[in-house]
């Protein structure tokens, strides 16, 4: 699928993933795109949509956050790679 932007949220541990992923998908229209956990617990919640929909998204657990957000970005217009790399964490 494609997305005008990419919403990237880290936190530790999968419980925090889905408080983070809920509180984005209420505050604006975006999509649940995949989640892909790395070393020591972290996990990487994707969004995607609009670039207005994921910033808002994004900034809702950056401005008030529901537990620790380690990183958090928004890539517009993402690249083909970056999309293949989306999908590969999808696909695993």
């Amino acid at each position: 699928m494609s997305y005008g932007a990419y919403g990237l949220v880290e936190v530790l541990g999968d419980a925090n993933a889905v408080l983070v992923t809920d509180r984005m998908l209420k505050a604006a229209d975006v999509e649940y795109v995949t989640k892909d956990t790395k070393c020591g617990g972290h996990a990487l919640v994707f969004m995607g949509g609009s670039i207005s929909a994921v910033t808002a998204a994004v900034e809702s657990v950056k401005e008030n956050p529901p537990c620790r957000i380690f990183q958090s970005a928004v890539i517009s217009n993402p690249s083909k790679e970056m999309v293949d790399i989306v999908e590969m964490f999808r696909n695993r």
